[in-house]
């Protein structure tokens, strides 16, 4: 639908005939550098500054995006010409993102947990996250990815996100490693911080897949109901429809199709919802988040049967993800038991045997 909203360009915007600069010693450096000591005042208007000493990589990060909006005007021409493009796609994930990590900031300052923790667990599990969606899709559709001849443009494709290609399982996949081993490593209660962070999942499902009509992937199958969509020619849909021979390239548009994505984005952010609601009634740690998560992998199995990007897996009519919501509810109900019938009987086990016969 709308794959690139708006360009910023590299030089400068032009505002009732007034040019002001954007890169290099711009606006946005500008705004970047007023954020961060907006930051560190913040932090010490807290007696916080001293947590900053103590993550130097936090600092050199901010240092090297600072450095990275400097040269921008040097170096980007050389990649987009025409300036940055805003990708649907990519606004709708970052507004997810932002959500997602505030909502679970403040449910974690009712819980006694601080909530950088939450910016540091965002930012441990976003990069691993993002990368094990694109190679989930890279796996599955390996002839859409990697269509350079060398080794390097293959680099280059695999990274290349503009045209959309990630698989949200993978995403869930990769990022659960990355959040036991940033359980670990804090000493967190991995059940307890994923009831906290549950609904932020969710709210990011929602986001995201609103990024998905704008790209126009995840797309549905052909219907005639009042409320179903059509995607121009211009699409990732069109062009779909186009290579796989199902409309021919003189049509000015798909047929009318099953709206897919907006029914997976009200799912997600019911389920975000009711995780929230149910949050404060929980009676065991993972309770939300083993409920939330069956109910997603029904709820995706089931808007599966109404897509049509997808074929078939291991000789059979089951999508790809049908599988993969068949293997995490059969996991999720084994946590769930663990939950409700295990840890209880295990925790009374060791207070039994801590007490003195």
């Amino acid at each position: 639908m709308l794959q690139v909203l708006f360009r910023i360009p590299w030089d400068h915007l032009t505002i009732g005939g007034v040019e002001i600069p954007t890169f290099g010693l711009g606006i946005v450096l500008f705004a970047w550098a007023l954020l961060g000591t907006a930051i560190v005042g913040r932090m010490a208007w807290q007696g916080r500054v001293s947590d900053l000493l103590r993550d130097p990589l936090a600092v050199g990060i901010w240092g090297a995006a600072g450095v990275a909006i400097w040269m921008a005007p040097t170096i980007g021409p050389k990649f987009a010409p025409e300036g940055i493009p805003f990708f649907g796609y990519g606004l709708m994930l970052f507004i997810g993102f932002t959500t997602a990590v505030f909502l679970a900031t403040r449910r974690a300052a009712e819980q006694g947990l601080p909530p950088e923790k939450i910016w540091d667990l965002a930012v441990a599990i976003f990069i691993p996250g993002l990368i094990g969606a694109r190679l989930f899709f890279a796996v599955q559709y390996p002839e859409k990815v990697f269509t350079g001849r060398t080794l390097l443009e293959n680099v280059l494709s695999f990274v290349n996100l503009s045209q959309g290609g990630i698989v949200l399982f993978g995403g869930l996949l990769m990022g659960t490693v990355a959040y036991f081993v940033f359980c670990y490593w804090n000493r967190i209660d991995p059940l307890r911080l994923a009831d906290i962070i549950t609904p932020s999942i969710f709210v990011g499902v929602g986001f995201g897949r609103i990024g998905c009509l704008l790209n126009g992937c995840c797309y549905g199958d052909v219907c005639h109901l009042p409320f179903a969509i059509q995607f121009p020619g211009s699409s990732v849909t069109y062009s779909e429809f186009v290579y796989r021979g199902v409309i021919s390239p003189v049509e000015l548009a798909t047929p009318w199709l099953q709206p897919t994505q907006i029914y997976s984005a009200i799912d997600g952010f019911i389920i975000a919802l009711a995780a929230y609601l149910y949050y404060p009634y929980r009676t065991r740690h993972g309770a939300v988040f083993g409920l939330a998560v069956l109910t997603y992998s029904i709820t995706r199995y089931l808007i599966e049967l109404l897509r049509s990007d997808e074929e078939g897996q291991f000789s059979t009519s089951l999508t790809i993800s049908q599988w993969v919501s068949l293997g995490v509810g059969i996991c999720v109900c084994a946590l769930l038991v663990y939950v409700f019938f295990c840890a209880q009987k295990l925790q009374r086990k060791r207070l039994t045997e801590s007490v003195p016969g």
